[in-house]
């Protein structure tokens, strides 16, 4: 009788291990099935001397012992698998995660780039594209055209215009031939915002982001994932201006302080020309003078040239000679 409950109870042990081992990811999986296989190991030896015991202590202290070690090595190994994930090779976690991309040949390279719905909303995608500076393929989640789907169906006008334009864009990369675009279906349910979903798959694919969102951008970074922001690219090429540089300016407008002019590059920089208010319309030969850097960008303080020694000339003399005809 007491036989058969140690196999009931073995049997359900059994089963419910079995259950959890099925939740595991491959590379935990392998953890376990590495201390199981000492412990193992390690009763087997221990039966050796076991076996010289009276009844019934030889018959299922053996047996008992074995699974017992078998069962924590195991719980062991898991437990620290944050640890020993780094003695497996990553060569075959890689291969067996990018699966669901397989489908894409990428000529240029083996770099996939994850789209975010900012970056295809902000419009500057389908110029850096036919620029040729993208270096791999790019990836359109489905939840992501789920979104821009939404975006475009918004009752603001401003953001379904948005929407919109993205989607046409969107239509725009899928006909370049030049271009590597696919829609994977690959959502994980578990996790709920987009954001966390497109860094989950970055990390799970080994491949970048592309946006302009700036809270992507960190959440991103924390968790080790490689950013392409969109942002980032026109400050960097933007024209580098030094201080003493000359260079033409359009006043196009007046600027916040009194006596300030506005005019801007073709790149869109800022530059703020002092006593600038009366030169609208006109282009000035300006002097930079200082550069300040910005989250937004840079903005540049300019001067106008040679405006400085015309009006220390002009307008001294010109106060003594009336103070002398007054006196």
């Amino acid at each position: 009788m007491l036989v058969v409950e140690i196999i009931l109870v073995v049997a359900l042990a059994v089963s419910i291990l079995a259950y959890r081992l099925a939740q595991l990811s491959a590379q935990k999986l392998i953890l376990v099935v590495i201390g199981a296989l000492l412990g193992s190991l390690i009763g087997s030896l221990l039966a050796i001397p076991l076996s010289a015991l009276s009844e019934p202590y030889k018959q299922y202290l053996p047996i008992t012992i074995t699974v017992v070690l078998s069962v924590a090595l195991a719980v062991v190994f898991y437990s620290k698998h944050d640890f020993l994930d780094n003695l497996i090779p990553k060569k075959s976690v890689k291969n067996s995660k990018q699966d669901k991309l397989k489908p894409l040949k990428n000529n240029k390279g083996d770099s996939r780039i994850l789209v975010d719905t900012s970056a295809i909303i902000d419009g500057r995608i389908g110029d850096i594209v036919a620029s040729g500076f993208i270096p791999g393929a790019l990836i359109v989640p489905r939840f992501v055209l789920a979104e821009l789907q939404n975006i475009a169906d918004s009752e603001d006008p401003l953001r379904r215009g948005r929407g919109r334009r993205g989607l046409e864009i969107l239509n725009e990369l899928r006909l370049n031939d030049g271009l590597q675009l696919e829609i994977i279906e690959d959502d994980p349910v578990a996790v709920k915002e987009v954001d966390h979903k497109l860094v989950y798959l970055a990390k799970k694919h080994r491949a970048s982001i592309l946006t302009t969102d700036y809270n992507l951008n960190r959440v991103a970074t924390i968790e080790g994932v490689k950013i392409l922001n969109i942002n980032e690219l026109a400050n960097a090429i933007r024209a580098v201006v030094l201080p003493g540089e000359i260079m033409s300016v359009n006043v196009v407008q007046a600027g916040k302080e009194k006596g300030q002019g506005v005019g801007y590059l073709p790149d869109g920089t800022m530059i703020v020309v002092d006593g600038g208010d009366k030169l609208i319309g006109k282009d000035v030969e300006c002097e930079v003078t200082r550069i300040f850097q910005t989250v937004a960008g840079k903005m540049i303080f300019a001067t106008p040239k040679n405006s400085k020694p015309k009006i220390a000339k002009s307008k001294k003399p010109h106060s003594y000679n009336r103070h002398q005809k007054k006196t």
